[in-house]
This record gives structure tokens, C-alpha cells and sequence, in this order.
């Protein structure tokens, strides 16, 4: 096959008319032509850091939405799945992108459980990240979520990145709002990226002392305006990820939003596509073609260089978007889950006074973190009550594991009048978590959950519910991708405007509000968490 289009050179930061001649899915040679052209020829983006569990999506349906947007690789931590299923999680999601030509890279996950302070379905101890790491389909350690226990000298951890070391693999870093000496002695037990800075000091001592820093634009936590103005002159250590990006969005855009943002933003082109493609293939060691003889012929075709509008993606030297359709087709598959405990009463989500003033998670606006709230509650016959005029309003952690007490605790910042949502996508253990503005709605939108062993759903104030099933471990549906973004996009839609949430994305932010190893105050199942301190809190406020 020949194609002749202008050809975006990243690497010598020059567009040249050029013919490439594609033999047996790798580029035979690559040719400058005296003539004009109308189309440009580029890497494909790659996501640097993705779960791709997030969209709610299997692996083969994820692949089926990137290629639209000009994405051809990603590198996708499993850890979502393997806190439900552990190893044989993993391998499910190998095995399901492997029946698909587009390029997925998994890491093993070091943090399965992220902490010792919650129940999740299985654990990837030093045995098992061994056992991963030595595979051929498993190529860097994922992130390194317990950066306290990195500082501290836990020894679980400290081993699981020396065998990564042993095998020679990337470390990847999670490392949210780390700063000096603690953030140095981090780096140097090996970790080399980071994709959770929020601060733009942040990043660049960061950046300044060695780490790649992923500039991250998910559905909730949003960092590109803060620390874009770091790329003209870091951009050789820098690349683009979204991490975590609900169905609905992601039917809208990838990385290629990022790089059209960049580009407007004034930020150089070629510069700007280097944390796109190249950054991201040679940190990680992947074997994605980037537009040299002998490559995989995997690129993009576009008819622009500010909007970068689509025209095919190519991947092993064949199309699989073209005329504005992904070639990639459905894989059918068998669910798999772990799930099990039977519905809850609503005598299980009323929260007894135990005291005059409370610590209250306050969520904040497309950000992972959460500040502490301290006030006092109301109380009706001696039992808390949610405060939906000034936005209090209670939540509550359900083991899904197996039948025990559900956590519960009260929360800030959803802005719900009425109702109640809920969601087994809960990270890092995926239990069921739930917001509400009554005991009523939150039993009837967890046991939703508990009927399915899985999904999203939310409740309103006449107990009709909106919800979508994710059959697989809890997290993805088995669906078609575009049928699952549109019930999704209903029920956030709901939520926004029956409900009444002030969140741009009120099930991404509910899904991190158990994340116990982001700072600074978290609920699991087993109750409320300072995650800075990183110990369990009583509910009073002393």
C-alpha cells in the first residue's frame, strides 16, 4: 500500500511531502515527494496512563471508541479488576485486547489491595507481582499508589519495585501533592512517573528532580490548566493521560482533546505531539510504530494541524477507522464478577448521635483529594439526619464481598435535593458506594446494585431508578460501547438535573470518595480514614 500525504517528522520537527510504502504491516520506506498535499500523516496518540475499567467498557469495546479518536496504544493499569479477581482478572483483560489489533499495555498492579484498611476481592502480593512481572505481555509496574509506605520503608512495597527493577520494567508513581524530602526519597526507591500532581510547584520540583510528570484530564480530576504552562520547557519528560474517563466522555474525545487544547493554548506543535506518541512509546519500551522505516505501520491520518480532524487510523499497516466508522468489531464474552452479599435493610444506613460536631468528607469540584468539614448535625430521636439545604448529606460504604456492617458517614459538596446514587465502581476495592439525601433511597439504590452485582444507578424522590448493570467484575458492562455511554449519559443527566448534583461528574468523584490513599479525609467499609496520617478516625470531632 502507498500513501502520500504530508508527513509530521516529530522527531526532527519538520512536515515533508513524503510517500510511505506499507509491505506486510511495517513501512518499507518512507519517501519526500514534490508534491502538495492535503492531508498530514502523524503518530498515533497513546494514553500514558489509563484503567481502562473506568469507561465501563471491556477491553475489545474500549479499542473500538480509541480508534476514533486517533488513539492507537494505551498503557493501561489493571488494578481496578485485579482488586475484584485478582491475577485471573488481568488475565481476562489480556486475553480480550489480544483479539483486537489495537495496542494495550498492562503493568502489574503493586497495590492490590491499595490498603490494608479495606475489604477487597483478592490481593497481588510479592509472589504474584513476580509472577506477572516475569511475563512477556506485562510491561511495567503500576503505579506505586503506597507512597507512604515507599517513605516509611514498608518492606511489601519495597520489594515489589525491586523485582521490577530485577526484570527491568518502568516503575510508574502515584504521588498526589508529594513535595521535598519525602518526594526525593520516593524517587529514589525507583519510581519514575507521576500522573496525580495537581500544583503546578508540584509538578516541577517533580519534573526538576528527575520524574515524568502525565498531565491528566479525566471525567473528574481535571489538571491540564494547572500544569500546561510547564510544557515549553519540560516537555521532553512529559505526556498525556486521562487515567479515569467515564463512557460518556470518552465517546467525545481522548488525548486528541488534549493535543488540540495544547495547540491553542500556544504551545508548539511538535513539541506537543512528542507527549502524544513518542514520550509515552519510548519510556515504556512499547512497539507502536512512530513513522520510521522498519516500524509498525501504526498512524493517523488528518486533515489538519489545529483540529485534527480524523481521516483513518492505521494500526499494523491496516485501517481500522476510516469514513467516519471503527473497523474494530464486538467481542463476545463471557461476564465474570465477585459479588457476594444479599440487600440491606434501611435499619443498616441509620447513623446513631454520638456526639456534638462531626467530621464531614467535603468533595471538591474535578478534583480527587477532599477537605475535612467540621459541624454539627441534625438529630431526630437521637439519630443523624442529613442537612440537604447547606449539602450535607450521608454516605455509606458497602462490603460487597461478603455480608457485614455498612460504613456510613456523611458527606459535602454533591449538591443532590433528592434521591440518592450509587455505584460498585468504588476505588480502589470496588464495594458498593452510595450518596443520599435519605436512608429510604440510599437502601433502594444499593440494593439495585446488590440485585445485579453490579452497576450505577440512581434514585429519585418517587423511588424511580435509573440504572445500568456492569456484569463484569462489577466495573464494565457487556455491552456495546456507544449503547453503554448513552444509558450512562442518562443517568448522569439525572443526576445533574432531576437530583440536582452540582458535580460535573457526580459518579466519577462518588467512585474516589473510598480512595484511602488520596488525602484527605475518605470513607471505607470499614469507616472513615485520614489518609494523610493514614489511620482509621472516630466520626467526633474532639
Amino acid at each position: 500500500m502507498r500513501i502520500e500525504a504530508n508527513l509530521v517528522d516529530i522527531r526532527n520537527k519538520k512536515i515533508i511531502p513524503s510517500a510511505l510504502q506499507i509491505k506486510n504491516g511495517f513501512i518499507d520506506s518512507i519517501e519526500s515527494i514534490d508534491k502538495k498535499c492535503s492531508t498530514y500523516i502523524l503518530c498515533g496518540f497513546v494514553d500514558s496512563h489509563i484503567h481502562i475499567e473506568s469507561s465501563m467498557l471491556i477491553p475489545s469495546e474500549f479499542a473500538r471508541v480509541a480508534v476514533t479518536h486517533g488513539t492507537i496504544a494505551t498503557v493501561s493499569d489493571p488494578h481496578e479488576i485485579a482488586n475484584v479477581l485478582g491475577i485471573k482478572g488481568v488475565d481476562f483483560m489480556i486475553n480480550n485486547a489480544k483479539q483486537t489489533p489495537f495496542k494495550i499495555y498492562f503493568g502489574a498492579s503493586p497495590c492490590v489491595p491499595a490498603t490494608p484498611f479495606e475489604t477487597n476481592g483478592a490481593t497481588l502480593g510479592v509472589k504474584e507481582i513476580e509472577e506477572l512481572l516475569q511475563r512477556d505481555d506485562i510491561y511495567y509496574l503500576s503505579e506505586v499508589m503506597n507512597f507512604p509506605g515507599v517513605i516509611h520503608d514498608d518492606a511489601d512495597i519495597l520489594a515489589k519495585i525491586a523485582l521490577a527493577k530485577k526484570f527491568n520494567k518502568p516503575i510508574d508513581g502515584h504521588s498526589p501533592g508529594l513535595m521535598g524530602d519525602d518526594l526525593s526519597k520516593y524517587i529514589h526507591a525507583g519510581v519514575e512517573t507521576d500522573h496525580e500532581a495537581f500544583m503546578y510547584k508540584e509538578a516541577k520540583e517533580k519534573l526538576e528532580k528527575g520524574m515524568k510528570i502525565q498531565i491528566r484530564e479525566g471525567s473528574a480530576a481535571k489538571n491540564y490548566d494547572e500544569l500546561h504552562p510547564l510544557i515549553d520547557g519540560y516537555y521532553e519528560n512529559m505526556m498525556f493521560c486521562s487515567d479515569d474517563k467515564h463512557p460518556n466522555d470518552f465517546i467525545k474525545g481522548h488525548i486528541n482533546e488534549l493535543v488540540k487544547r495544547a495547540i491553542k493554548d500556544g504551545h508548539n506543535l511538535f513539541n506537543v505531539l512528542q507527549m502524544a506518541s513518542l514520550n509515552p512509546i519510548e519510556h515504556y519500551k512499547l512497539d507502536v510504530g512512530s513513522l520510521r522505516v522498519w516500524d509498525s505501520a501504526d498512524f493517523i491520518e488528518v486533515t489538519d494541524l489545529e483540529e485534527f480532524e480524523l481521516i483513518r487510523t492505521f494500526i499494523g499497516g491496516k485501517p481500522v477507522y476510516e469514513n467516519g466508522i471503527s473497523l474494530i468489531t464486538s467481542v463476545a464474552q463471557k461476564p465474570i464478577n465477585n459479588f457476594n452479599i444479599i440487600k440491606k435493610d434501611v435499619s443498616d444506613f441509620i447513623f446513631h448521635e454520638k456526639c456534638n460536631t462531626y467530621r464531614v468528607i467535603s468533595a471538591i469540584q474535578n478534583q480527587l483529594i477532599t477537605h475535612e468539614l467540621d459541624t454539627k448535625l441534625n438529630i431526630k430521636d437521637k439519630v443523624l439526619q442529613p442537612d440537604i439545604k447547606n449539602d450535607i448529606l450521608i454516605i455509606t460504604v458497602v462490603n460487597r464481598y461478603k455480608n457485614s456492617p455498612p460504613a456510613l458517614s456523611f458527606v459535602h459538596g454533591f449538591g443532590l435535593k433528592e434521591g440518592a446514587i450509587a455505584s460498585s465502581i468504588a476505588h480502589d476495592s470496588h464495594n458498593i458506594i452510595a450518596v443520599g439525601c435519605d436512608v429510604q433511597s440510599i437502601t433502594q439504590a444499593v440494593n439495585a446494585i446488590i440485585e445485579t452485582e453490579g452497576g450505577v444507578c440512581c434514585v429519585d424522590a418517587n423511588q424511580n431508578i435509573k440504572h445500568l448493570p456492569l456484569s463484569f467484575a462489577g466495573l464494565m458492562s457487556h455491552e456495546d460501547a456507544y449503547l453503554v455511554a448513552k444509558k450512562y449519559d442518562k443517568i448522569d443527566k439525572y443526576t445533574k438535573e432531576v437530583l440536582k448534583s452540582s458535580l460535573e461528574a457526580p459518579f466519577m468523584t462518588l467512585s474516589f470518595m473510598a480512595l484511602l490513599v488520596i488525602s484527605d479525609i475518605k470513607l471505607s467499609d470499614k469507616g472513615l480514614f485520614d489518609a494523610k496520617a493514614f489511620h482509621f478516625i472516630q466520626e467526633c470531632k474532639v
